[in-house]
């Protein structure tokens, strides 16, 4: 028996990076799902992968118009919906009083209003098949400083606060929601050199690791596969007495400065 057995879970991002890991792991566990990102090519092709379990379906979060479709498409495939996971997000590095007004609402409007929007839309059908969950993505920076990630860790530091809320409102329907944040993850988003097909991936994983060893307790980066871990855990029933918290994935960065 999976943990997921006969749910059916939206997933954003999920073309690659920790949405890919996300959609891999809850279909192995019984679940099915719907793949939501821009990147057609790669999402369908995952689709096609993972067989009758997954639907690939293109969505920009920002676009309530987009979400409406992804909903339909979630219906008309599987019947109803029962959780989702706002993974999807961009990050820009660039201090403060350098950052062009069109850059972050661009981060907003992706990071906060997708999430916003995904919840929104969602919630309702969720709740109309007997309740469930919603997991958002939020970032180790949504609670502590990081140069050079403003607008980022803005947008971030506002899903912890839709999350809360939506807890409370939408307990009563049933609906379970929660944060994950993440610190460094070797994904595409912090690990750009993954998108170099000449790379070595275990070449770039093994100097992401060099880079960490410093600065995190456990020595390393994270991996998409732990925080698809989590996300089940957030999803499944071994989390049922659990909303409205922030859950840090960040080998013990968040801890503090070791002086050894």
């Amino acid at each position: 028996m999976g943990k997921l057995d006969g749910r059916v879970v939206v997933i954003t991002g999920a073309s690659r990076g920790q949405g890919e890991q996300e959609a891999r792991l809850f279909t192995a566990e019984g679940a099915r799902v719907v793949l939501a990102d821009v990147l057609d090519d790669q999402g369908e092709e995952l689709a096609k992968e993972l067989g009758d379990s997954a639907r690939y379906v293109h969505l920009d979060v920002g676009r309530e118009a987009d979400w409406q479709a992804a909903v339909a498409l979630a219906k008309a495939a599987f019947g109803r919906i029962d959780g989702l996971v706002n993974n999807a997000g961009i990050l820009r590095f660039n201090e403060l009083t350098s950052t062009p007004l069109e850059e972050f609402q661009q981060v907003v409007q992706v990071n906060q209003v997708g999430a916003f929007l995904g919840i929104k839309t969602v919630a309702p059908e969720i709740a109309q098949a007997g309740g469930g969950t919603i997991v958002n993505t939020a970032s180790y920076t949504a609670l502590t400083g990081m140069a050079a990630v403003g607008s980022y860790a803005a947008t971030k530091a506002a899903i912890l606060g839709l999350t809360r809320v939506a807890a409370l409102e939408l307990a009563p329907r049933k609906i379970r929601v929660n944060a994950m944040c993440p610190g460094a993850i070797d994904t595409p988003m912090s690990n750009p050199a993954q998108l170099d097909p000449d790379a070595d991936p275990a070449e770039t994983s093994a100097a992401l690791d060099e880079l960490y060893k410093r600065l995190v307790p456990l020595e390393r980066v994270g991996r998409p596969e732990e925080v698809a871990e989590l996300a089940l855990f957030l999803s499944s029933a071994d989390s049922s007495y659990i909303t409205g918290q922030p859950f840090v994935i960040d080998g013990g960065w968040l801890a503090g400065v070791s002086l050894f």
